[in-house]
């Protein structure tokens, strides 16, 4: 049950319109997702959301897929089916392919030993309020993951919980074709190539 009004750019406190209107041009449908007209309610929860996307969006330097790859580990924890159907959404369009998809989905691996070990410290940040033990944090470096991709990799984790944790709030209705990919084993597509935006 939706608990927050949505909004229109035109009904939207006056805070939240050049907002809203911005994050029109990510829309899949082309108008105001329910996610933002609800976030937009208060300014200062879609300023908040909107700052974390820009912050990603200017200064991340990971590989686009690897970032929709975490946002949709993060998000397949959270249990939503809004998240889970947007970053399936964000990944198909970065790249991957199904059987990628699955295994992102389901907790399986990738074939891309350095992009399996930083998915799964936050597959594990993910489903544990943000604890990461020595373990996996050491194979991932091992693996080759630096400490600037160790770290980076938090910000598309806070920006799915934050997206997460909303839409459970908020009790946000589904307005973008519900996910529909299989879980199931690994059959690559972290090499394919980039496409479109990658952000909640």
């Amino acid at each position: 049950m939706t608990r927050i009004p949505c909004h229109t750019i035109d009904d939207a406190p006056p805070a939240s319109r050049a907002l809203l209107a911005d994050l029109v041009q990510f829309s899949p449908a082309g108008q105001v997702l329910n996610l933002h007209a609800q976030m937009a309610h208060a300014p200062a929860v879609l300023v908040a959301y909107a700052s974390i996307r820009r912050a990603t969006a200017e200064f991340g330097t990971l590989d686009q897929r690897l970032r929709s790859a975490l946002m949709l580990v993060t998000a397949a924890a959270g249990g939503n089916a809004y998240a889970l159907a947007i970053t399936t959404m964000l990944a198909r369009r970065s790249g991957w392919q199904p059987g990628g998809i699955a295994a992102l989905r389901s907790g399986g691996r990738v074939g891309e030993p350095q992009a399996d070990a930083l998915i799964a410290v936050i597959r594990e940040a993910a489903g544990s309020s943000g604890l990461v033990s020595d373990a996996t944090w050491a194979r991932a470096v091992a693996a080759g993951c630096t400490d600037d991709d160790l770290a980076e990799a938090f910000a598309y984790l806070g920006l799915t919980v934050f997206t997460v944790y909303f839409l459970n709030y908020a009790g946000t209705e589904l307005d973008v074709p519900a996910s529909t990919e299989p879980d199931g084993p690994a059959g690559g597509g972290f090499a394919a190539a980039a496409a479109g935006p990658g952000q909640l």
